[in-house]
């Protein structure tokens, strides 16, 4: 579904994101994780049209999208959520959810029941007519992901959803993201959460440095002695191993 070949961004002299290759496969939950600075943010970014590659390519059910707006790559069937959510603090919830689903249907009618099909899956039905400015951390996060699905994705890129969450929203979340997948959408997502990306992920990538350092299951990398290493510095993956054979 999402192909990503050799894909570089550069600021200046920096090199924030370097030849990183990887994939997504339709009805898949694939997570990327790493320490903050690895570059997740600006990969994200580079995919969804946000920021111009330097290099490589990105491919959406075999079509480049590589110099497409994001309104374009939304129309294509992928949108991305954002760390910081921004709803219109005056609008109400179903207000709010309407905006993206009005933008594809145009339609106020159509918007509405799109909205409210929505929200149910979110579990916003009770809020759908209270002001944004007025829901708490994780309702916004809800809300985040209802304005994205409204706009009827195949591809969900989702930006560190759990941010800011106690344990038991993030849990809440959790079934929240794996409903939406069950509804056909497929979901690549940035996280730091590890119990969410064990329970939620298919296959886990991990950046480090803007590069890809290793890929599989989010049990083999959460061993893996290189992101040992990349998240708690050098020696610690032999310090660790020496802990347990002790």
């Amino acid at each position: 579904m999402l192909e990503v070949k050799q894909l570089t961004k550069r600021f200046g002299g920096l090199i924030a994101v370097s030849e990183v290759d990887l994939s997504v496969v339709e009805g898949e939950i694939v997570s990327l994780i790493g320490p903050n600075g690895a570059g997740k943010t600006t990969l994200f970014a580079s995919i969804a049209g946000f920021l111009k590659p330097d290099g490589g390519d990105v491919q959406l059910n075999g079509r480049s999208i590589l110099n497409l707006k994001p309104h374009k790559i939304c129309q294509r069937g992928m949108v991305r959520t954002f760390q910081i959510t921004q709803p219109f603090a005056a609008l109400n919830t179903l207000e709010n959810i309407m905006v993206g689903a009005y933008s594809r249907t145009g339609d106020k009618a159509l918007a509405q029941r799109e909205a409210e099909r929505v929200a149910d899956i979110v579990g916003m039905t009770s809020q759908l007519h209270q002001k944004a400015d007025g829901l708490t951390v994780a309702a916004r996060k809800r809300l985040e992901l209802a304005r994205a699905l409204a706009t009827k994705p195949k591809l969900l890129l989702l930006d560190e959803v759990m941010a800011g969450l106690n344990p038991t929203e993030i849990d809440e979340i959790v079934d929240v993201i794996k409903g939406i997948r069950d509804t056909g959408v497929t979901i690549f997502l940035i996280e730091h959460v590890m119990k969410a990306v064990v329970n939620l992920s298919d296959r886990t990538y991990v950046l480090n440095d803007g590069k890809l350092i290793a890929q599989g299951t989010p049990e083999s990398v959460a061993s893996n002695p290189t992101v040992i290493e990349a998240y708690l510095g050098h020696g610690a993956a032999a310090a660790m191993a020496g802990e347990g054979a002790a």
